[in-house]
């Protein structure tokens, strides 16, 4: 017999949308100890996965001008000099960085935890409060693929890990890029339907900053 999936449950109840991700996916506790294990092969590497993360996005115009953005202060200012090694990027490349260590070294994937990563998908659109941080999505689709591709192309170029290991790790990757990118979109069309029923991450306490854009 099937199971039954609520569908209004899945837009306002975060832990039970993971739930069913998780179930569809076969994602479980072996995948996070599996990316708990990867964890000290990516740490050393996480400056390099960064800089060709952040070249990548400098590599089309239409990527980088959102970083061409100062969102501190009442009023977004435009910094047409902003580069690879300013302050600003500086800051944006070790949110990245940090994000990647937190996924990778997140022994429970607790409430806590679910709400950093809708919340990391939620402050990329104009619902964290700031219409200047608006990205379009097939800019983070792409995004996330390639950092997907980066972390894959480290895993089978390691010759330390045998062949089972690595098709483990690859899927549990795989499983992860997946459900983030769903909690991305699940804010953007929250943004195209504001009138529908979401799921509410609560707001930050702090200034609202995205990792990467």
């Amino acid at each position: 017999m099937a199971e039954h999936i609520e569908s209004n449950r899945l837009n306002d109840d975060l832990r039970y949308r993971f739930e069913y991700l998780s179930k569809f996916l076969n994602f479980t506790s072996n995948d996070i100890t599996t990316l708990n294990t990867f964890a000290p092969i990516i740490f050393p590497l996480i400056p390099v996965i960064v800089d060709s993360v952040y070249r990548k996005l400098f590599s089309f115009d239409i990527t980088r001008q959102h970083f061409l953005i100062n969102n501190e202060g009442a009023t977004p200012k435009r910094t047409p000099c902003a580069t690879l090694e300013s302050a600003q990027m500086s800051f944006r490349k070790d949110m990245l960085s940090m994000y990647l260590k937190r996924v990778l070294t997140q022994h429970e994937w607790n409430d806590t935890f679910l709400q950093y990563l809708s919340q990391v998908g939620r402050m990329h659109t104009p619902q964290a409060g700031s219409s200047s941080i608006n990205v379009d999505y097939i800019h983070i689709n792409l995004l996330l693929g390639y950092l997907e591709q980066l972390l894959i192309d480290i895993l089978y170029k390691n010759d330390s890990l045998i062949e089972s290991s690595k098709s483990r790790t690859l899927l549990a990757i795989n499983k992860f890029f997946w459900i983030q990118n769903d909690f991305f979109t699940m804010h953007y069309f929250k943004s195209l339907n504001e009138g529908s029923t979401s799921i509410q991450t609560p707001p930050s306490t702090k200034k609202s900053r995205c990792c990467w854009a």
